[in-house]
């Protein structure tokens, strides 16, 4: 039995509470939100009434000793709950972003070290099915080394609360999403990159919630990204759309259900060579999908056995690396190198 205590329990807590009552051997023995009446309402929601329910994280993990904690909570406050998870001895399952600096990120990733406890980031988008499938069809030189990556990002929620508030709001909320895709899709080992922001006049955000960037990759291939929170229509999957470009051919996913390859062959037709659609195979068994089920599952399944999840903090560093670098792009108007974390 894995006993967790969740902390943060606004409108994402939902997705972990639905996840975790799926999955035999782990229970949530305490709820912690600043609003105690929030933390409350959600014990009697999911039918907790057992929970202990506070708005001291550290009082709750003093009471209930679990093995875990669950970190729903904003960005600014994440490297406080983490370092009072490492203290009381707890593994740590957060909400993305890992960190809201580079700072913090290596506070956390380097406390998590010390204390010898599993430290994971919700990086969903990794156990999206067609996700998987898109790294090994690459992975098998179907249509050989990709050489360039182009992500398009377009939706215009209105969230209220502290994300229409906070600065660089695309790029550190959700960007990394995209990042980290494209950096597990193709291998990528990020170098360096330019980016601009801005805010389009219709826009209800405070600062940031457009952006454009170019990534290098390594080994020759280019990621570009274009993005916006405030564009009404024609929206985009929140997987958003790709193409990525290789040596013999490309493939296109809408960020859906609409995965297509086409690979070129060695005849001429005018000015252009032959293409034929290529089938990218069905998921393999072995990859482990499921969204926040699949990354919980992940990390309960780390803690038992003492292997390390995919989304490691450790690991996880790198693509918010590419974030900051983004957001100091922006900042001033350079690219910007972009350091080898972890």
């Amino acid at each position: 039995m894995m006993n967790v205590v969740l902390v943060g329990c606004g409108a994402m807590s939902k997705h972990w509470l639905d996840a975790a009552r799926q999955i035999d051997g782990l229970a949530i023995v305490g709820l912690v939100d600043l609003d105690a009446e929030r933390a409350k309402a959600r014990a009697r929601e999911y039918e907790l009434a057992g929970a202990i329910v506070g708005t001291n994280l550290d009082a709750v993990l003093d009471q209930t000793k679990p093995d875990a904690v669950f970190d729903v909570v904003v960005p600014a406050a994440r490297r406080d709950v983490a370092l009072a998870a490492f203290a009381h001895h707890c593994h740590l399952l957060t909400e993305k972003p890992l960190a809201d600096s580079p700072e913090n990120a290596r506070a956390i990733v380097e406390a998590a070290r010390r204390a010898k406890r599993v430290h994971a980031v919700v990086q969903n988008r990794r156990y999206v099915a067609n996700v998987r499938r898109i790294r090994r069809f690459l992975d098998s030189g179907a249509i050989g080394a990709p050489t360039s990556i182009h992500a398009e990002f377009f939706v215009a929620p209105h969230f209220g609360g502290f994300r229409e508030e906070m600065r660089h709001v695309l790029l550190l909320d959700m960007a990394i999403h995209t990042f980290d895709a494209a950096r597990y899709m193709v291998g990528g080992a990020p170098a360096s990159v330019y980016c601009q922001e801005w805010e389009p006049v219709n826009s209800w955000y405070r600062q940031g919630s457009s952006a454009t960037a170019i990534f290098e990759l390594g080994g020759g291939k280019l990621f570009t990204y274009a993005g916006s929170w405030c564009a009404d229509g024609f929206r985009t999957s929140w997987e958003s759309t790709w193409r990525i470009v290789a040596e013999h051919g490309s493939l296109v996913w809408d960020g859906e259900e609409g995965l297509r390859a086409e690979v070129a062959r060695p005849i001429r037709e005018g000015l252009f060579d032959r293409t034929e659609p290529l089938a990218v195979p069905p998921l393999d068994p072995r990859d482990r999908i499921g969204g926040h089920l699949g990354i919980i599952q992940d990390f309960v399944r780390a803690v038992e056995t003492g292997s390390e999840p995919e989304t490691r903090g450790a690991d996880n560093i790198k693509s918010l690396a590419m974030v900051f670098a983004a957001i100091e792009s922006a900042e001033t108007g350079r690219r910007v190198a972009i350091a080898q974390e972890g």
